[in-house]
């Protein structure tokens, strides 16, 4: 009898999600606060930045808020992103247990230095600073027996030149584990939700579906494990799509190289990286060149696990 509630409940849960998709996708314009966008994780960046399946740590709360109850342990982590020039993005972290439910907590904080002021040709006037901040919250549950579902709420600022604004956001996630060994399925719906005017009109949100599966195996007798991911991603204020792929080898659980492709964006494609573990530390780099001159973009991430 508890089963079947349990059962009707994920159906349920599954027909909001895809009606919140389907509602928000009529949504037209275009998006703002665009370092909503950004990855979370050197891991998750190099191997295309899908994140919504197989991100196998705290940064799952970026993506698919699903996912932080398959991590049980406690953990800190910290990103930094360096994109283009004048542009750095700070990430922080944290995941823990609170009366049996997992629990994790995101900061993001981005500054685009040295913008240029000129009300007329010629030197420049003066320089400012354009700062956006995110704090989050996040929680899963297992529905029933390897479904999850997850749910993120955030809080969002924005402050460039004299102007501010603030509003919430809301990402909400479900996966699943064990329909075929090594095979996890998962969808997320991020970035739902309002700002307040930022002097005449509001920003909007860079909302988002996301959709996965990724696949783990390991060949008898052999130190190397390996990961292949796919989904499918759509900013649905938006008219494109993109397709990720992306694939890790880890040698003897410590050392890892990670690939990533993702179509559908103008200037970038590929991207690339590597991890090391040792006991509770994890150190990731990832890659990713961008064309146009726009630069390149190097992430660094450290994650500690609380043995």
């Amino acid at each position: 009898m508890l089963t079947s509630r349990k059962e009707n409940i994920a159906i349920k849960f599954l027909v909001l999600f895809f009606f919140c998709t389907v509602s928000f996708a009529q949504s037209a314009g275009e998006s703002g606060l665009a370092f909503l966008k950004f990855g979370f994780g050197a891991r998750n960046v190099a191997m295309s930045d899908l994140g919504v399946v197989d991100a196998n740590d705290l940064t799952s709360l970026n993506y698919n808020p699903s996912l932080i109850a398959l991590n049980s342990k406690t953990q800190l982590s910290f990103t930094h992103n360096s994109l283009f020039q004048d542009l750095n993005s700070e990430m922080f972290g944290a995941s823990f247990s609170v009366f049996g439910l997992p629990v994790a907590v995101g900061i993001n904080t981005t500054t685009i230095a040295n913008i240029e002021v000129r009300s007329r040709p010629g030197d420049v006037e003066s320089v400012f600073s354009a700062h956006y901040f995110a704090g989050s919250i996040s929680t899963a549950y297992e529905i029933i027996n390897n479904f999850y579902a997850g749910a993120t709420i955030k809080y969002l600022y924005e402050n460039l030149f004299s102007d501010d604004a603030n509003g919430l956001g809301f990402d909400f996630g479900i996966s699943y584990q064990g329909l075929v060994n090594g095979l996890s399925l998962g969808a997320a719906l991020r970035n739902i939700g309002s700002m307040n005017e930022l002097r005449s009109q509001s920003t909007k949100l860079p909302t988002d579906l996301r959709i996965g599966v990724a696949y783990d195996f390991s060949f008898t007798n052999s130190r190397l494990d390996f990961t292949l991911l796919t989904g499918f991603q759509k900013y649905l204020v938006q008219t494109d799509s993109h397709l990720h792929i992306g694939g890790e080898a880890v040698y003897n659980k410590m050392f890892s190289l990670r690939i990533g492709y993702a179509s559908g964006y103008d200037s970038k494609s590929i991207s690339t990286g590597f991890g090391i573990k040792w006991k509770g530390i994890n150190l990731d780099y990832a890659f990713v060149p961008f064309k146009y001159g726009l630069g390149d973009s190097h992430i660094i991430s450290f994650i500690y696990t609380f043995e």
